[in-house]
């Protein structure tokens, strides 16, 4: 996904923009659960949404110089590349993060998987008065969005900062009341997410969502704090190629994966089209299967 986060969930797990709707479908793919040690010759579709972004230009160039031919199919919503993977429509898509990719398995009852990381999109912590985390006073009011999926993961983000501890250890489905008051050093209130920037002077700090802070006249540099790619409770807001489960140790998927990962002028694009906010990320696909096992166990706990 881009540096973009909106008020849905589906908007904060895929985070591209939209462009047009269905521009293709699935033809000449590889065999579903093949692991063929070959990579020549063959050709594999990937959902995207964005097919136009930096990255992916470069992507097929450099999976064609593996013999991979890769064709990408531009879907013009979030809500439909995980259908046409699961139907076969589909090798691959890249487009969401683990929380949305857990939330459409337990919808659906579908097995889709995560076989490998792309990049995280920091959401971040934005101040007026203050240049440092730890110049915040004691009790000072820091202010978060008040929709579910962005509160959770922006509470996250001031836990990670030491402005708060959370009752729970933190969870995609922390909310305030989820705030320990006596442990925090900041008081937490919650706003409409599109009015945050405008109360920024009124609040020792503010997450901000991705979409509103150029319009807030402020860039991503003048972040305070932003998600840790290296904390356990960020990496469900990984984005991740998603495979159906038995195409999981597919060699020529995987090595999809790793091109993304290391090819210079892909990173190149990634870095370009989310407004140099990505953070590539190489994390192990077991870790990722991991997160996607207990996020679905926080799901079907929360009931």
């Amino acid at each position: 996904m881009t540096r973009r986060t909106t008020t849905s969930v589906i908007a904060a797990l895929a985070a591209v923009p939209l462009f047009i709707a269905l521009a293709g479908c699935a033809s000449g793919s590889t065999d579903a659960g093949s692991n063929s040690s070959s990579t020549e010759d063959e050709t594999v579709t990937i959902g995207v949404v964005g097919k136009s972004d930096e990255q992916w230009p470069a992507f097929v160039e450099a999976a064609a110089d593996e013999g991979i031919t890769v064709e990408l199919v531009d879907f013009g919503s979030y809500e439909q590349p995980n259908p046409a993977l699961a139907a076969g429509e589909l090798d691959l898509n890249q487009f969401q993060h683990i929380v949305y990719l857990a939330q459409y398995n337990d919808a659906s009852g579908e097995d889709l998987t995560p076989i490998g990381s792309t990049a995280i999109y920091p959401l971040g912590l934005y101040s007026q008065k203050f240049e440092d985390v730890a110049d915040i006073p004691e009790g000072e009011t820091v202010a978060v969005p008040d929709d579910a999926s962005n509160q959770a993961r922006a509470l996250l983000v001031l836990q990670s900062a030491g402005l708060i501890e959370l009752k729970s250890g933190g969870t995609i489905f922390s909310d305030l009341a989820d705030v320990d008051e006596a442990k925090s050093k900041v008081k937490v209130t919650a706003l409409e997410a599109a009015l945050i920037p405008n109360a920024l002077p009124d609040v020792a700090a503010a997450i901000i969502n991705n979409d509103f802070v150029t319009q807030a006249g402020l860039s991503f540099e003048d972040a305070i704090a932003q998600d840790d790619p290296a904390d356990p409770n960020a990496l469900p807001y990984v984005n991740i190629f998603a495979a159906r489960a038995e195409d999981k140790d597919n060699e020529t998927y995987l090595k999809l994966v790793e091109i993304f990962q290391t090819d210079p002028e892909v990173q190149a694009g990634l870095l370009a089209s989310s407004g140099d906010t990505a953070v590539a990320l190489k994390t192990p696909a077991a870790d990722l299967q991991a997160s996607l096992k207990k996020v679905l166990e926080d799901t079907a706990a929360q009931g």
